[in-house]
């Protein structure tokens, strides 16, 4: 009897290899983020999709506070087609920055989602901006 993990058959390696490559080209990581701040090297717009209270409650440096629900084109007006959008929200939890990512798509921009949102940015231990001092418990929320 097969366990778990094998139950159902992995994919053919050719497969997998389109698979994995194509979330890449959808998502990015806390990680990669910081990695690229650090560097020096930001070629993209950060959005943090959460409403303002949560935004000035914590927020990754260097992140734009556009809530999801007010991406519009005019609000975009100012930015090239060619510009990269990277959103974040709350966490895991939230589906916030995929709605905002569907939104930045239709209306003609490159997307990214930062997987893991603010709980994945505290979980790789970065520190966030911070307007308000808060407990984290009350950093995270979505408002999205």
């Amino acid at each position: 009897m097969p366990s778990l993990v094998r139950e159902i058959p992995a994919a053919p390696s050719a497969i997998a290899l389109m698979h994995f490559s194509n979330r890449l080209t959808f998502e990015t990581d806390c990680s990669d983020v910081h990695g690229s701040q650090q560097a020096g090297e930001v070629d993209f717009v950060l959005v943090d999709v959460r409403g303002p209270l949560a935004f000035e409650r914590g927020h990754v440096p260097g992140a734009i506070n556009i809530p999801g629900r007010l991406i519009t084109a005019d609000g975009l007006a100012a930015y090239s087609k060619a510009t990269l959008f990277v959103v974040y929200c709350a966490g895991p939890h939230c589906n916030g920055a995929n709605k905002a990512a569907v939104k930045l798509a239709a209306l003609g921009y490159p997307v990214k989602e930062m997987i893991g949102g603010v709980t994945g940015w505290l979980d790789e231990g970065f520190e966030l901006s911070v307007a308000v001092q808060q407990p984290v418990s009350t950093v995270i929320g979505c408002e999205c």
